[in-house]
């Protein structure tokens, strides 16, 4: 048989032992040439653009057929 806690945790411990498991938001900034916002120290993915400079050509759209 498995060993088992002699006593009851508390909740003050038990949410002591939680309070590092809160997700944290990711931090954005907005992009030096378009304006949107993006993840820091990433190439913008709407224009290509990093640092002031186009490091990709942007991605075109597909025109979908009706």
């Amino acid at each position: 048989m498995p060993p088992l806690p002699k006593r009851k945790h508390s909740k003050g411990r038990r949410d002591r032992r939680r309070a590092h498991d809160a997700l944290a938001a990711r931090s954005t900034v907005t992009c030096s040439n378009c304006g949107e916002m993006r993840l820091s120290h990433t190439v913008c993915p709407k224009c290509g653009h990093y640092d002031y400079r186009e490091v990709i050509a942007p991605k075109k759209e597909k025109k979908k057929k009706e």
